[in-house]
């Protein structure tokens, strides 16, 4: 790959490291170079950031290094950057008391309405900061590794048909969105096969406003940015998997690269290159090497 980037966006959970238990020292050790040349790094992930190298991402870089990275976590909610060595959320997405309460309601009607037309169990994690997680299949444990796997759309559509739920994901989803509209709000939801994601927004709001202070701080414009995730393929026609959301119309003129291995569909414009961490860490280093 020849073309030198002036801003990385890409996903931490299956692109940058294989688990959150796994080893940080080969990413960080691949991203120290570029940010030494002022290449922007920025992590895009749905977790929190205590969730990112053990909550002590910082300490693996100078406060030189610090000034070219970002985060956007928490599927919209956070957006950090470091002044000084010290992380500052520069803007977020967070509900007011009440429509937090509003969206965990949500959630739990979905839930009911699974349960009781469907005969469809399904545990939610309230604890996030503007969304809850359903976990649309109990039984499989994903174990430390939290990215999708190869066999779980196969297992979610074989879960959807054989309890009956009209529309598949599809249905899924419009359950989502008609729950939200009975409390006056607007959800965004998404799915990567084992979770039904629902809240008040999505990756696309992490790369859209990150870009948007690139821009502004560096002039950096969408065709100088790639974004890297693993989960971009195709769930459902029409429905692609969480990496896709950092594909909007302000970032559509950048690269989109996916190492995942897992057949499928991909949007209009992402590159499928397979490979996983290993192919992601390959790229950062070839990076270096380019003027």
């Amino acid at each position: 790959m020849k073309k030198k980037y002036k801003a990385v966006f890409f996903d931490w959970d299956g692109t940058a490291v294989l688990s959150r238990k796994a080893p940080v020292e080969e990413i960080v050790g691949a991203m120290r170079p570029l940010l030494d040349q002022k290449v922007n790094l920025v992590i895009v992930s749905g977790t929190t950031i205590e969730n990112i190298a053990g909550g002590k991402l910082e300490t693996y870089f100078t406060k030189e290094q610090l000034a070219q990275l970002y985060l956007g976590l928490g599927r919209g909610a956070f957006n950090y950057r470091y002044e000084n060595g010290q992380e500052l959320i520069f803007s977020d997405m967070l509900p007011d008391k009440k429509m937090l309460g509003d969206i965990h309601r949500i959630c739990f009607d979905i839930h009911m309405k699974l349960l009781e037309k469907y005969g469809l169990n399904t545990d939610i994690v309230f604890s996030r900061p503007n969304y809850c997680k359903i976990d649309l299949m109990v039984e499989n444990q994903r174990g430390d590794n939290l990215f999708m796997q190869e066999n779980e759309l196969d297992m979610l559509k074989d879960c959807l048909e054989k309890h009956g739920v009209e529309g598949g994901l599809q249905g899924l989803l419009d359950i989502s969105v008609a729950a939200g509209e009975q409390y006056g709000i607007t959800v965004k939801p998404t799915c990567d096969a084992k979770y039904l994601e629902v809240g008040i927004s999505s990756k696309s709001d992490n790369v859209d406003r990150i870009l948007e202070h690139l821009q502004e701080a560096y002039g950096i414009c969408p065709e100088e940015c790639c974004f890297w995730g693993d989960e971009y393929v195709g769930i459902e026609e029409g429905i692609y998997g969480s990496d896709s959301f950092m594909k909007t119309k302000k970032t559509g003129n950048g690269d989109f690269f996916d190492v995942s291995e897992v057949p499928g569909k991909r949007p209009e414009g992402v590159t499928k290159l397979g490979g996983g961490v290993e192919r992601f860490l390959g790229f950062l280093r070839e990076q270096v090497k380019i003027e």
